[in-house]
């Protein structure tokens, strides 16, 4: 396919040249950059990044191409890629298909030629903002408007966009076809399994498969289930998980954990961590451009070691605004001293806003899935 000429207009008026290397396209979203090297269909397929235009820094990206196991979600579920080169011609034994096929097939564009040196500064100085992306409106004014009228990531309730339509089983590495909903669900017999509800914010594959090495059933729930409908099922566990989009517009969510808080062990990653926090009492804010990226420092405040970690989030908990004097500070980001994860004193309850499961990505936060079989070990033996 012939490359066509591309504009991107941030909302402060900045505007970017590039190409694209799927065909025709005009869309809007937040533009934000990640700093890993590779894992850019894990990225593309992450549905926390719902909503965004994703710039990778790495300066070539596709040299490995996709594949079909590599994915976190079902679709692809950014607004777009930027890159600064597009490699055609993949190499890599387990590539079934260039990135820019795979794209197109998904009706998302790909964007080279993009200054994302200068991108990702402007990104950093000013915040992540809205942008407009055409290959049909080429004039910078019209475009910088485009990006003005988009819809503003604070108050956005983006997990209705990704969440599931009804309840699935994770079993063996996939889904297992259900009939009916929860109220005829029966789980399986197993021995020695662990059953847990997972909701679904927006969840990312390797998250069951993490859930399922260690021994889980998981049974994964839409964002919308009830707490009433949790207890009915009676799970060992409740998971919650990552996700799109401001915390602080699922208020459907933070009731239902309001009511689940403290009656069995609970774990929230990401989107799942602030959710846990707005229940707890506390607050959300923005960050000015967010963390992504696939080597942010965190230290564990309980052992004093500091993880390498994979992190996918633009808005953080405000631990000072958290009244409960049981609620401690476990996990703090050493780049800017914000929060990166808690846990309650006398409730099986802890969260943490990065990603464990990262694949790729560093393993070294692993050790928080084994804490969450534990902790149901010790409730159930309670």
């Amino acid at each position: 396919m012939a490359l066509m000429k591309a504009l991107l207009a941030l909302e402060d008026g900045t505007v970017f040249r590039g190409r694209s290397f799927t065909g025709p396209v005009e869309t809007t979203g937040e533009v934000v950059f990640n700093t890993s090297m590779s894992g850019y269909q894990e990225i593309l397929t992450d549905p926390s990044y719902c909503g965004q235009m994703v710039t990778m820094t790495y300066p070539l990206i596709g040299s490995y191409g996709v594949n079909e196991e590599d994915v976190e979600s079902d679709r692809v579920q950014v607004r777009a890629l930027l890159v600064r080169e597009y490699q055609e011609a993949p190499s890599n034994w387990r590539s079934q298909k260039s990135l820019s096929e795979y794209l197109q097939e998904a009706g998302v564009p790909g964007i080279e030629g993009i200054d994302t040196r200068a991108l990702t500064r402007r990104i950093r100085r000013e915040g992540a903002m809205r942008a407009a992306l055409s290959t049909e409106d080429l004039d910078p004014e019209s475009l910088v408007e485009k990006a003005q009228r988009a819809p503003d990531m604070e108050g956005l309730d983006l997990v209705r966009e990704v969440t599931c339509t009804g309840p699935r089983l994770w079993k063996d590495g996939r889904y297992v076809p259900m009939k009916g909903g929860l109220d005829g669900f029966q789980w399986p017999e197993e021995k020695d399994a662990w059953r847990v509800v997972a909701v679904d914010y927006g969840v990312k594959t390797n998250i069951l498969r993490s859930l399922e090495l260690r021994g889980c059933t998981t049974l994964v729930v839409p964002a919308r289930v009830s707490a009433g409908e949790i207890e009915r099922l009676n799970p060992h566990g409740l998971f919650l998980s990552n996700g799109p989009g401001d915390p602080a517009a699922v208020t459907y969510a933070v009731d239902t954990l309001r009511e689940q808080i403290g009656r069995r062990p609970t774990f929230g990653i990401c989107l799942g961590h602030q959710l846990i926090g707005l229940a707890l009492g506390g607050k959300t804010f923005k960050l000015k451009f967010g963390h992504r990226g696939g080597n942010q420092p965190v230290k564990d405040l309980t052992t004093g070691k500091v993880e390498i970690t994979s992190q996918n989030h633009g808005f953080c908990v405000d631990m000072h605004s958290i009244q409960d004097p049981d609620v401690e500070l476990t996990h703090v980001n050493l780049n800017d001293g914000t929060l990166e994860g808690l846990r309650h004193r006398k409730i099986p309850l802890f969260s943490v806003q990065y990603h464990p499961e990262a694949s790729p990505g560093p393993h070294d936060a692993g050790y928080l899935f084994d804490r969450f079989v534990e902790m149901m070990e010790v409730h159930h033996r309670a």
